[in-house]
C-alpha cells in the first residue's frame, strides 16, 4: 500500500517536471499496461480496474502534468504537450513497448502517441476516447460546461467560482455525474481518495490553468481532426475500443463512426454504461481486456 491509500506503489519521476505514477505491480515477464486518465482524471480512476489485471500484466497508472499528483509548475498541459510527456514516460520509465489503455482525453493522447511513436506501443485499449464524430446535438449540460471552459477568462472565473461555492466532495460527485456515473454506486474509498486529492493540491491556480489548457486543446483537435484522423489511420497494432451507450461527454455515435472507419479494431458497445467503464464495470472490463490481450497474442 502506498501512503496515498491506493493499491499500488506511488512514485514520482522527473520528465521535465514531476510526473507522478502508481505501479500496481504484476509479472516481470508479462506485458506492460500503461493506464492514461482523461480530462480532470488521475491515477485514482484506475483503482478498481488495475488490481483485476495485474496477475497477467504489469500495470502502471500515470498522472499527466496538471492532473492528479503531477503539479504543473510552468508546464503546458495541452494534448500535444502531454503526448510528449507520455512518450518520455514510455522511454524513460517503462523502457519497452507497452499496451496503452486510455480513457477519454487519455484515449486521444494514446492514439497520438501510437501514431507518432509506433515502436513504443504493442496494443491500444480505448475506453470512451475523445474522438470526432458525426455532427449531432450534444448533451445540454456538457455543451454549456465546455462552452464555459473554451472562453478565455470566463473558464478561469467559472472554475474559481465553483471552488468557492462547492466542497471538494460536491465537485467529485458532480464530475462523476457528468461522466454518467452514479456517485452512490462508486466505492466510498474511491470517493474519499478523490476528495483528499483535491484538498491536498498545492498550486490550485496552476491546476486550473492546466485543466483549461487541456480542455481547449482537446476541443481544437476535435474541431479540426485531420492530424488526429491521420494518426488513427496509421495504427497497425491491435486495438480494442469500448464505449458506453450512455456516455454524455462523447456520444456513442462517435464511437460507432470510428468503428466503421476502422473495421480491424475490436469494438464493444456497452448498454447503460457512461464515460468511465473502469469505474462502473471494472470486473467486466478486466475480463474484456484480458480476453482481447490473449486473442491478440499480447499475453500468454
Amino acid at each position: 500500500m502506498s501512503e496515498h491509500g491506493t493499491t499500488g506503489r506511488s512514485a514520482t519521476v522527473d520528465l521535465g517536471g514531476p510526473v507522478h505514477y502508481v505501479d500496481f505491480g504484476g509479472p516481470a515477464d508479462g506485458p506492460v499496461l500503461v493506464l492514461v486518465h482523461g480530462l480532470g482524471g488521475s491515477h485514482l480512476n484506475w483503482d478498481l480496474f488495475a488490481p483485476l489485471v495485474r496477475e497477467q500484466a504489469r500495470v502502471l497508472a500515470v498522472d499527466l502534468p496538471g492532473f492528479g499528483r503531477s503539479e504543473p509548475g510552468d508546464r503546458q498541459a495541452s494534448v500535444s504537450a502531454n503526448v510528449a510527456v507520455l512518450h518520455r514516460f514510455l522511454t524513460e520509465v517503462v523502457g519497452e513497448p507497452a499496451v496503452l489503455v486510455g480513457n477519454s482525453m487519455g484515449g486521444m493522447i494514446s492514439i497520438l502517441v501510437t501514431g507518432e511513436h509506433p515502436e513504443q506501443v504493442r496494443g491500444l485499449v480505448l475506453l470512451d476516447p475523445a474522438v470526432p464524430g458525426p455532427r449531432r446535438a450534444l448533451d445540454p449540460l456538457v455543451a454549456v460546461t465546455f462552452a464555459l471552459y473554451a472562453l478565455p477568462f470566463v473558464g478561469e472565473r467559472f472554475l474559481w467560482w465553483r471552488r468557492q461555492r462547492q466542497s471538494a466532495l460536491a465537485r467529485v460527485r458532480e464530475m462523476l455525474q457528468l461522466c454518467g456515473v452514479d456517485p452512490d454506486e462508486v466505492p466510498s474509498e474511491v470517493i474519499d481518495r478523490s476528495v483528499t486529492l483535491l484538498e491536498e493540491r498545492q498550486d490550485v491556480a496552476g491546476m486550473d490553468r492546466a485543466f483549461l489548457g487541456a480542455a481547449r486543446s482537446l476541443l481544437r483537435l476535435l474541431a479540426d481532426p485531420r492530424r488526429y484522423r491521420e494518426a488513427m489511420a496509421s495504427i497497425s497494432v491491435p486495438v480494442l475500443l469500448v464505449h458506453g451507450d450512455r456516455d454524455r461527454l462523447v456520444p456513442v455515435a462517435a464511437a460507432r463512426d470510428i468503428s466503421r472507419r476502422h473495421p480491424a479494431w475490436r469494438y464493444a458497445e456497452w448498454a447503460d454504461v457512461g464515460h468511465v467503464p473502469q469505474l462502473q464495470e471494472p470486473r467486466r472490463l478486466a475480463t474484456e481486456v484480458l480476453a482481447w490481450l490473449r486473442d491478440a497474442a499480447l499475453v500468454r
